[in-house]
């Protein structure tokens, strides 16, 4: 298939498209003005692909890709482990928020990547005289899912396996361990491959493969479930690491309490870590940034910024990725506490357009309403972007669930609102202020509950694909290239909008109150 056969435009249509658009913008900043989503409108093109062919696997930053453009905001009322497992099976990546103490935020890390693995490279063992009740304490305290244990004796070396029937047949739970494990285990050498592993199990009936070297010391390990869901099941549509893991992130600070979290979270194999302030482009975060990028061979996406000065900077820096977007979300006041913020399309462009020189990948943060805001982000320059009250009313969401006028809802507050800042340190550190004397820059309230979080992507993703067919645009990275723009007017907007009517059945992807 040539590449005109997948509708990727050849290289000099491509740049007359691209300055095409830099065209308008550099005419709309030539006017001081500075446009969001609802200024704006992509244009129609020529288009050989479906809206249900259309390609929108992208990146999050350099080294961690994404099969839809979407991640969950770092915020405690939308991401903690439910939320990441459930976005990174369908495709995209949840960042577990920072209001969490390093370890609490760390085991969350772990539930995420335990939940499906390929092979597991380091199971959790425990040592043969712990007692039943000692090990159930502790998959209590460290929420975990699976109820086998790998049993080892003093010198580390495999001796039996505690399954769910020996823990659910054992009365006495002061028994060691020892005592009441399965000692029959059917093992297998380093090196065995999906496909043999699951023949193994199979073939054996064990639900469990543990992987042993020539000390009988532990390698690894396969879980029959994981294994043949990876093989056999959905799993095409997940975003997972090269071990089959899903992929997941995290958000950290700056100075001490970065290098405190990331330490905790590579050791549960953290896919990327998001500086993740108010101000991007700061001298703590440029420290910080650089100094993670000395210690660990991990990469690091820094946010939020506005400005493409800030995103030289950061690219410069090290970054892996930006965050981009200041003020633009539902419940954030910054804008209006503090008087600064630039309107998020033109951010997009302005920061996108440096970075791209640097090949570093942009995230817009914040402002989305509606599906169709998603293809103009990226039209704009974006490679992803990230929702905190698009995915706030999920069931995946963590925010408490409460009643009004009989209508079911969910808290969904903002990290710079009092509350959270009350709750965590996190929330302080990221908007540089002190335990007391507080100044908010975000709000708490409610958003209608919307159901399983799956539905709520289809939706997203099927709005996505059809402003890519409408562009003409078969991929991603010809929506960012090939995308033009026209500004609208009021009378425009009310327009875009359904208009002369009573609306009496909304549809999934449009309430009236959005607007």
């Amino acid at each position: 298939m040539t590449r005109s056969d997948k509708n990727v435009l050849t290289t000099p249509a491509r740049k007359k498209l691209i300055a095409k658009r830099d065209a308008f913008f550099k005419q709309i900043s030539d006017q001081g003005i500075a446009l969001t989503y609802a200024d704006v409108r992509l244009t129609t093109g020529y288009s050989a692909t479906l809206p249900d062919h259309v390609n929108v696997e992208s990146k999050f930053s350099r080294n961690v890709g994404l099969k839809i453009p979407f991640a969950s905001a770092a915020m405690d009322t939308v991401t903690e482990a439910e939320m990441a497992i459930e976005i990174a099976k369908l495709g995209g990546i949840g960042v577990i928020h920072k209001n969490f103490s390093p370890q609490e935020q760390a085991a969350q890390v772990a539930k995420v990547k335990f939940h499906l693995n390929g092979l597991i490279e380091k199971p959790i063992c425990v040592d043969e005289n712990m007692s039943v009740g000692e090990i159930l304490a502790y998959k209590k305290e460290r929420e975990f899912n699976f109820h086998s244990f790998l049993i080892t004796d003093s010198k580390h070396r495999l001796i039996g396996i505690l399954t769910k029937n020996d823990f659910d047949f054992c009365e006495d739970h002061s028994l060691k361990a020892k005592q009441v494990m399965t000692r029959k285990i059917i093992t297998a050498a380093p090196g065995v491959g999906l496909r043999e592993a699951y023949r193994i199990m199979k073939e054996n009936k064990k639900k469990v493969l543990p992987l042993i070297d020539r000390e009988g010391k532990i390698a690894g390990l396969y879980t029959f479930s994981d294994v043949k869901r990876i093989l056999f099941g959905d799993s095409k549509v997940f975003n997972v690491d090269r071990n089959g893991r899903l992929r997941v992130a995290a958000a950290v600070g700056v100075y001490d309490d970065a290098f405190e979290r990331v330490e905790k979270l590579m050791r549960e194999k953290i896919d990327l870590v998001i500086i993740d302030t108010a101000h991007g482009d700061s001298k703590g975060v440029l420290e910080t940034l650089r100094t993670l990028k000395k210690r660990y061979d991990l990469d690091v996406l820094v946010g939020n910024i506005s400005e493409p000065e800030s995103a030289e900077r950061l690219c410069r820096a090290g970054a892996d990725g930006l965050k981009v977007g200041q003020g633009p979300g539902s419940i954030c006041t910054t804008r209006i506490i503090a008087g600064i913020g630039k309107p998020q399309v033109s951010a997009i462009y302005e920061c996108a357009k440096v970075a791209s020189k640097f090949g570093v990948p942009v995230c817009a943060d914040g402002g989305l309403k509606f599906s169709g805001d998603i293809p103009i982000a990226i039209g704009a320059g974006a490679h992803s972007v990230m929702m905190g009250n698009m995915l706030a009313g999920t069931k995946e969401s963590p925010g408490e669930f409460r009643f009004y006028q009989g209508v079911q809802y969910k808290v969904y507050r903002g990290m710079g609102s009092l509350a959270a800042m009350e709750s965590g340190k996190g929330s302080r550190e990221r908007y540089n202020q002190g335990k007391n004397d507080l100044v908010p820059e975000g709000m708490e309230g409610m958003v209608p509950y919307k159901g399983p979080l799956k539905e709520v992507i289809y939706q997203y993703v099927g709005g996505l694909r059809r402003g890519m067919g409408y562009v003409g645009a078969a991929d991603i990275e010809a929506l960012r290239a090939i995308a033009q723009f026209v500004r609208i007017t009021e009378a425009g907007k009310a327009e875009s909008h359904p208009h002369d009517i009573i609306i009496t059945r909304e549809a999934p992807n449009y309430q009236e109150k959005s607007r």
